[in-house]
């Protein structure tokens, strides 16, 4: 990780930093620890007091300044805990880290064990607590009591000691907390503490283990205890990277490894336990919450296995890094970051017996959940999967069956070989793969590295032949299909081979499983981003002008990412490549070219190049087959060989030159350490001679690169300034904790949110006018629908992190919705408590509205909230305040719901804490108009994604009055149709112009059917046109007419397809939005040909340039439609029978030169012409003059009339235009029409009915016709049921 590095690349190479010793300072005496939060009720040997540094050497090192109060609360994070002869006092170990300002991390490694009280005032202190608390709680000396009330328990030993101990109940006079001085032998937690630049948690762990084994032992260690800690401090160096390192603890040597450069960098926490403590399943799924960058809050009473989750899900993001809050292990104190609007992974430790569901957290909509101690997570809702999840899973279960470890969540391994953990009824070994006996003898011959068993371990291999669990361990093995290493270490802590201990075996095994499981992760990014480079955007001529103009400038290529990628992996990559860890990554890579590249990078390129060389970009690269990682054994042996093959040994522990007489041994206790000697290191040393030249040329080169580009301070500010929020709060500052250092962080946060929703409304903006304008024809579209609902659920994610920022009391798990519940119960109170009804002034407003077409939709917050809860599809809170942002925004109501929401000021006064985002005034008013200008663009992500709802419409006919009978005797109909499907023929009452009726969610809305029996004496009808409106989200679509429905009236038609279009709102709608969104314009083009076409201007006759303009246009909107991702497209119908269609521009082109007027003014239509041809060529046929015609030409006649007389004889009354119109769709359809214009061009019949002058007399205009309809045949159209429904061909 970042940290690793940085630390290990700017300090002079020394293995540790600190030795720091924490616990009670008997001077200060008992303090209570308030920030742990105080019970007064609890027995006193449960509460927490205030533990202090009491040493630390040296005294402070200049490139790591020592953090008195954050060491102490992180080597302690609940304070001192006290017990008595009669409690459980094992030893503890766990790690933390702290992060610094510039990313950079530091690890700590603690040992916690128990040392009696020898000062008499504590144990004085302490009898009178535990006599206060009786006489205040008498109830309490019942056994039962204390162990209920513990809700405070201590710093590290979970509840697990407290079970194992074996004077639970019997020997303990304790049972019930209690403490008598002259009986009971009072027991204090003291901390040995090693804090080191790199993570080398196995070798701090046997060191610090064993200076505590010296302590304890009978006999005193062979040196004084200084003469080993001055030497891990001073004389042992880092290991060079690609090398192995063993030093001297106090009784055995310790071996430590770092990778080689172009190995994964050091991660040291065991993954061995991370997999078993979650399960595989779970913990990709927690991988993927890391990477889309969610809240991830980690829940456990055990420390280390809080720093293990956390230090193991990040070692598996490489060549990513987490750029936001990070903090392991939580302190008591810290709690309040708990409320960060920010994404954050953070580690808490649960109380002893306290309950998932009493944990109150901030906000929850976004968070996701890890119950580590009971094997469980919770997820937040609708996220993307990663991709090949299940090859995935499959690839990592058969890893971690090759070393006996089950791939179901359940109880880690432990470093004692043989111990068996049960965990509920399952029984789990932690160590060695159920072998039965012959097979597990056989491996092991075969085997010459682990040797033969001997005698005693053939005894524990029969015994371990009868564990159930093994033999269940061993089917899943052979289930699938993985050959389970053999068996090794059986005989506990003695000399394996080679002189290795069972330790270092374990050790070596960790080691290996961790790099072969991280393998498994970075050859998944290795093939998805195998491109990468290629999208870069490198636009900048240096440095300076790339980081000053930073957030104006688009680094990464997005949209033609994603179109190179396989389609399974899109909804994962969208959402992914928005992320801050993905910006940082291809930050560092932009800047590689004129810095050194960052050493992540550094490795993940080399693996990229090397993949490349070997496929010769092979066509895998892009497929969504899962590619199973190569590199396995190649890992697992480097590091055996460098483990095995020890390259440097460092200077032994030595007698130092002390004062005799101090720091006399006493078993038990640790001894005062000389400090004078542990001050200051050997000056003769030569490695650090060595890193000090190094470090002095670095510094050299550091200063020309300087003075070259710019400022490294000034870098640095534009690099923050460059970066999101969170950058700047990986850790939160644990030695200040004072109110206005909390009020600071708590104005970062509201700054950051404000920007943030700046950046993604802007983004929004941005990417949705860019489509409209390539819609327009400029530029090329960059922006999927995809990509639009990534967009938008971030922007909801957003929304829910500003509801939950300083939250007075959490309730339900969206702060949002929460808010709103509130808001919809204050408001229903009033609306009840007015009296009068709003019912006495609705008819006559209705009656002013009808005659415009609709009424209009009041825009209501309630009326919204209702229509979600009305939604049986939807059952949780999260996604309700979901539903309602993405109705708000498809309305344009978001930003004026929002304000409405805001304005009750007494509610948000009651609901919120004064620091809140939503109660600072100047940011909230920012906020709501940066949501404002969302309202200059159109979405549909609420009809888009709730596909299956039921949603009521309301259609209007509105009929040309002056022109028609206001009332008709025959019985109407209508259908509507959409992109999602129709909703069926539904009848109107006779003479009432208006119906609603409920149906599933159409989508947009595309044609709409409509008809009547022509029953009656007033049958005929002239309408205008059908208004048809969606009443959930207010899109209204006019469907245009100015026809005649009716026999012997215009074509005769008594029922007719009309092509809709979504209506722009009217002005009055509008003003109450507080934003009138301008009218769509269309381009010059657009509204010319809009004319030539229209139906209604038969007396406008355009010239034979404009019609062959149109046809062109129209022909070129299908094509670019097939262009589009087939998600994207839209409605076809529209682009074939719509105002500028395809149809309208070829009916324009027929009606050319055509002699329509006949005596006595009856109408000739198009169709006549097609039916005249047509039975001029079945009586030719007939004939036999056909019979002479090439046989190609004779098929084609034979289509065009089985067509038109399937037309003819379908039971529609569709009308001469109608029929034209079908016959044209057809055509296009089954790659017809350019056959039929040949013949219809032909047939004698033109002559009689069109001039000499007429386009279709023309041959090389026919031709051109020809030429252009031709492209439509590379593209597969479909047809609408609505336009081909009765028609049997």
């Amino acid at each position: 990780m970042s940290g690793t590095n940085a630390a290990s690349g700017a300090a002079p190479c020394r293995f540790a930093h600190y030795f720091v010793i924490c616990g009670i300072d008997t001077e200060t005496g008992l303090e209570p620890d308030e920030l742990a939060g105080e019970n007064f009720e609890q027995s006193p040997l449960k509460r927490t007091f205030k533990s202090k540094v009491l040493a630390h050497y040296p005294e402070n090192v200049e490139w790591n300044p020592f953090d008195q109060d954050a060491v102490n609360m992180l080597c302690m994070p609940k304070g001192l805990s006290f017990r008595t002869q009669a409690d459980s006092r094992e030893p503890q170990f766990h790690s933390f880290l702290i992060t610094r300002e510039d990313g950079s991390r530091t690890y700590g490694f603690v040992h916690t064990f128990y040392e009696e009280v020898t000062s008499p005032q504590i144990c004085s202190a302490m009898q009178t607590l535990y006599q206060m608390h009786q006489a205040e709680n008498p109830s309490s000396a019942t056994p039962s009591s204390s162990s209920s009330s513990s809700s405070s328990m201590d710093s590290l030993a979970s509840s697990l000691d407290e079970a194992d101990s074996p004077s639970s109940s019997s020997c303990r006079s304790a049972a019930c907390g209690g403490y008598d001085a002259s009986r009971d032998t009072l027991y204090v937690s003291k901390a040995l503490c090693l804090i080191t630049p790199m993570p080398f948690m196995h070798a701090c762990r046997r060191f610090l283990s064993q200076v505590h084994r010296a302590v304890t032992a009978s006999l005193p260690p062979p040196l004084p205890l200084e003469s080993y800690v001055h030497n891990i401090l001073y004389e042992v160096p880092l290991p060079p990277p690609g090398r192995s390192l063993k030093f001297h603890g106090v009784y055995e040597p310790i071996v430590c490894q770092r990778p080689g450069p172009g190995e994964l960098p050091l991660a040291d926490f065991p993954l061995g336990q991370t997999f078993p403590l979650l399960g595989v399943e779970n913990l990709v799924q927690l991988f993927n919450c890391t990477l889309l960058e969610m809240q991830i809050l980690l829940y456990s009473q055990d420390y280390q296995r809080l720093m293990t989750v956390a230090e193991g899900i990040t070692t598996l993001l490489f060549p990513f890094q987490w750029q936001h809050v990070y903090v392991p292990i939580l302190p008591a104190s810290l709690l309040h970051f708990l409320d960060a609007p920010v994404p954050y992974l953070m580690g808490l430790q649960s109380k002893e017996g306290t309950d998932r569901s009493k944990l109150e957290l901030p906000q929850e909509a976004n968070l996701c959940f890890v119950d580590i101690d009971n094997h469980c997570i919770e997820l937040p809702e609708d996220f993307p999967q990663f991709p090949n999840k299940p090859e995935l899973i499959q690839e990592l279960s058969e890893v971690l069956l090759r070393y006996g470890i089950s791939p179901v969540g359940g109880a880690p391994p432990t470093s004692v070989p043989t111990s068996t953990t049960t965990l509920g009824s399952v029984s789990v070994s932690t160590r060695h793969p159920g072998l039965k006996s012959q097979q597990a003898l056989r491996e092991l011959e075969d085997d010459g590295r682990n040797g033969n068993l001997g005698g005693e371990q053939l005894a524990v291999l029969e015994l371990l032949q009868g564990n159930a669990t093994l033999e269940r361990l061993q089917a899943l093995a052979k289930r699938m299909g993985v050959r389970v290493e053999a068996l090794r270490g059986v005989g506990g802590e003695g000399e394996a081979q080679g002189g290795r201990t069972a330790v270092d075996e374990e050790e070596m095994r960790n080691a290996k499983l961790n790099v072969q499981l991280r393998e498994v992760f970075a050859s998944r990014f290795t093939m998805m981003f195998a491109d990468y480079e290629a999208f870069v955007i490198q636009s900048a001529p240096d440095l300076e002008s790339w980081l000053t103009n930073r957030e104006q400038m688009h680094n990464f290529d997005k949209a033609s990412f994603l179109s190179d990628q396989p389609e399974p992996y899109l909804p994962f990559l969208s959402h992914f490549i928005e992320t801050q860890m993905f910006a940082t990554f291809i930050d560092n890579k932009i800047m590689s070219q004129w810095e050194e590249k960052e050493p992540l990078l550094r490795v993940f390129d080399g693996r990229i190049d090397k993949a490349r060389l070997y496929n010769v970009r092979a066509p895998s690269l892009r497929s969504s087959n899962y590619q199973r990682c190569t590199v396995l054994k190649e890992s697992a042996q480097a590091i055996e060989q460098r483990l095995l093959k020890i390259d440097h040994t460092a200077i032994h522990p030595h007698l130092l030159d002390m004062k005799i007489g101090q720091g006399k041994y006493e078993q038990g206790f640790f001894p005062k350490l000389q400090s004078d000697v542990l001050s200051v290191g050997p000056t003769n040393n030569k490695w650090s001679n060595r890193t000090a030249t190094a470090q002095r040329r670095k510094d050299r080169h550091r200063q020309q690169t300087e003075h070259l580009t710019l400022d490294n301070d000034l870098k640095e500010k534009y690099m923050q300034e460059a970066r999101s929020l969170g950058k700047n709060l990986r850790q939160p500052k644990l030695s200040d904790l004072s109110p206005a250092v909390i009020a600071q962080t708590n104005w970062k946060f509201v700054e950051g949110l404000l920007k943030e929703c700046r950046m993604k409304t802007k983004r929004m903006l941005v990417e949705k006018m860019g489509r409209e304008a390539v819609e327009l024809g400029h530029g090329e579209a960059n922006i999927t629908g995809l990509e639009e609902n990534t967009l938008i659920a971030s922007l909801c994610d957003l929304l829910e992190r500003i509801w939950s920022h300083g939250l007075q009391v959490k309730q339900g798990k969206s702060a949002l919705w929460s808010h709103l519940l509130h808001y919809q119960a204050r408001e229903e109170t009033l609306e009840q408590q007015q009296a009068e009804s709003p019912v006495s002034n609705g008819p006559e407003r209705r009656k002013s509205e009808s005659s415009l077409g609709m009424p209009s939709l009041r825009a209501s917050v309630i009326q919204d909230m209702r229509h979600i809860q009305s939604m049986g599809e939807i059952k949780t809170d999260v996604g309700r305040a979901r539903a309602w942002i993405r109705l708000s925004l498809e309305k344009k109501l978001l930003s004026q719901h929002l304000k409405r929401l805001l304005s009750r000021q007494a509610l948000t006064k009651k609901l919120y804490k004064r620091y809140a985002f939503l109660r600072c005034e100047e940011e909230k008013e920012q906020f709501l108009f940066h949501l404002l200008s969302l309202n200059t663009v159109d979405y549909f992500c609420f009809t888009s994604v709730f596909t299956t709802i039921m949603i009521p419409y309301r259609a209007v006919i509105i009929p040309i009055k002056k022109l028609s009978n206001a009332m008709t005797t025959s019985n109407p109909w209508v259908c509507v149709s959409g992109e999602l499907g129709d909703s069926g023929v539904r009848q109107i009452t006779k003479n009432v112009l208006e119906m609603t009726f409920d149906c599933q969610n159409l989508g947009k809305l595309t044609t709409v059917q409509l008809g009547h029996d022509n029953s009656g004496l007033l049958a005929k009808w002239l309408v205008d046109c059908v208004m048809v409106r969606n009443e959930i989200t207010g899109h209204t679509y006019k469907f245009p007419c100015g026809r005649w429905l009716g026999k012997g009236v215009d074509d005769g038609s008594l029922e007719r397809v009309l092509i809709g279009e979504l209506a722009s709102p009217n002005a009055d709608e509008d003003c109450g939005r507080g934003c009138r969104t301008p009218d769509m314009q269309h381009s010059p083009g657009q509204t010319r040909r809009a004319s030539i076409t229209s139906m209604g201007g038969r007396g406008y006759k355009p010239t034979s340039a404009q019609i062959q303009e149109a046809i062109g246009e129209a022909v070129n909107s299908i094509c670019k439609h097939f262009h589009k991702p087939e998600k994207e497209r839209g409605s076809l119908t529209i682009l074939l029978c719509g105002e500028v269609g395809l149809v309208g521009a070829l009916e324009q082109f027929f009606h050319n030169g055509f002699k329509s007027a006949r005596l006595f003014q009856k109408t000739v239509f198009v169709w006549d012409f097609v039916e005249k041809a047509v039975a001029y060529m079945e009586s030719a046929d007939q004939m036999g003059d056909m019979q002479e015609t090439a046989e190609p030409l004779g098929l084609t006649c034979v289509s065009l009339c089985h067509y038109v007389s399937a037309i003819n004889s379908s039971p529609r009354n569709i009308g001469k235009d109608g029929k034209f119109q079908l016959l044209v769709c057809l055509g296009a359809r089954d790659r017809l029409l350019i056959q039929w214009l040949p013949l219809l061009v032909e047939c004698p019949v033109i002559q009689r009915m069109y001039e000499e002058s007429a386009l279709l007399r023309d041959r090389t205009t026919v031709n051109d016709l020809i030429a252009v309809l031709q492209t439509l045949h590379d593209f597969p159209i479909t047809l609408e049921a609505s336009l081909v429904k009765g028609i049997d061909l």
